[in-house]
């Protein structure tokens, strides 16, 4: 069974694979190696039923990737307590465009419209989904501290950045529960963000392990494995959030990365 790491010191308990689901909702100005056909609603609730008994129990959206939370309210009806929901606030995507916007008031709109696209009363995860800006959204926005309002009132039970920088993520970390960062076989520059919050006792989630899809192309050593070894030796590693909709490619993830967390292989 896939193992669960604390998320920093939220009480919140995560399985070191979480399912992403972009290909959930949208299909467009997406960077994948393949093109790809959005699941119908049974090929969608086989596969997240596949994850969840694979142990999987974080599943991770946000408002840019299209139907896909509005999917998810109906896919995780009368399964809620078995999920941790990772949401997004910042970027929105509507007609195969993208457009940002971090002002408090939009944030607080955009979690109310997320706990009823998701039929919630509550989001365990919510990360401001950044433009690479990372310093100028903390510093000039408000976002985080909407976040931490919205905390209090009971809507989130956590909330971070999704960072693109050093500075964001060390800077995001110091003011909110987690950091979502990039790490893969090609990409380790955002690492001493993953080392400040497993001192400071921050949630790590992590993006583009495979370098969205890309990675699974090398040749040679399995570039999955090798990439999971990487990332579950670090202890402060709480999940990597991969999106597939292959579930064969699911399974074999899991099975991957059960191996690579295993007691012998952790740092």
């Amino acid at each position: 069974m896939l193992p669960r790491r604390p998320f920093g010191n939220t009480g919140i308990d995560v399985s070191i694979l979480g399912l992403g689901t972009v290909k959930l909702g949208r299909d467009q100005g997406v960077k994948y190696p393949n093109d790809f056909a959005i699941p119908d609603d049974q090929q969608a609730a086989q596969l997240i039923d596949m994850a969840r008994q694979q142990g999987i129990n974080l599943i991770d959206t946000a408002p840019a990737y299209g139907t896909s939370e509005t999917r998810l309210g109906q896919l995780l009806k009368g399964q809620r307590e078995a999920w941790v929901i990772c949401s997004k606030v910042g970027e929105e995507f509507e007609q195969g465009k993208s457009f940002f916007d971090f002002t408090p008031e939009h944030t607080r709109f955009s979690v109310e419209r997320s706990l009823k696209r998701l039929r919630t009363e509550m989001i365990d995860i919510v990360l401001v989904h950044s433009d690479g800006n990372d310093e100028t959204i903390i510093r000039d926005y408000g976002t985080l501290e909407m976040l931490a309002d919205l905390k209090a009132e009971g809507k989130i039970r956590a909330f971070g950045m999704s960072t693109k920088t050093v500075e964001g993520g060390l800077l995001a970390a110091e003011k909110s529960d987690a950091v979502m960062v990039t790490w893969n076989l090609l990409y380790d520059r955002e690492l001493p963000v993953i080392d400040y919050c497993l001192a400071q006792h921050k949630g790590i989630l992590i993006k583009k392990a495979l370098a969205s899809g890309h990675a699974t192309l090398a040749t040679g050593e399995d570039p999955v494995q090798k990439t999971f070894q990487m990332l579950f030796q670090h202890p402060g590693v709480s999940s990597a959030i991969i999106g597939t909709i292959n579930p064969a490619h699911l399974r074999d993830n899991v099975d991957k990365a059960v191996r690579a967390a295993a007691p012998g292989n952790r740092k």
